[in-house]
């Protein structure tokens, strides 16, 4: 399996750029990734977002050892909020 990312880091702060995957179905040329964001209270962030917008896919715990989420911002772009597993309190 090929993976497509770049990361862009800035101070305290990373942004994961990667191509879509299995959550989101690929119809046309437009930006083709998804903005990543690290956090460090990803399900208290799952709380206040879940209701309030379009869910791409619930929190769950994934295999790369990652609890995350994914939304859509009012464009339709992809936003993915992820925490290592291994910080969770």
């Amino acid at each position: 399996m090929t993976i497509g990312v770049g990361l862009l880091y800035k101070d305290k702060v990373s942004m994961m750029l990667a191509k879509p995957n299995g959550h989101e179905a690929f119809e046309k040329p437009v930006f083709t990734g998804s903005f990543y964001f690290n956090t460090d209270e990803v399900d208290a962030l799952w709380q206040f977002l879940k209701d309030k917008v379009k869910v791409c896919y619930p929190i769950e715990n994934f295999e790369w050892e990652m609890r995350e989420f994914g939304i859509y911002d009012n464009n339709g772009y992809l936003l993915q909020f992820g925490q290592d597993i291994a910080t969770l309190k």
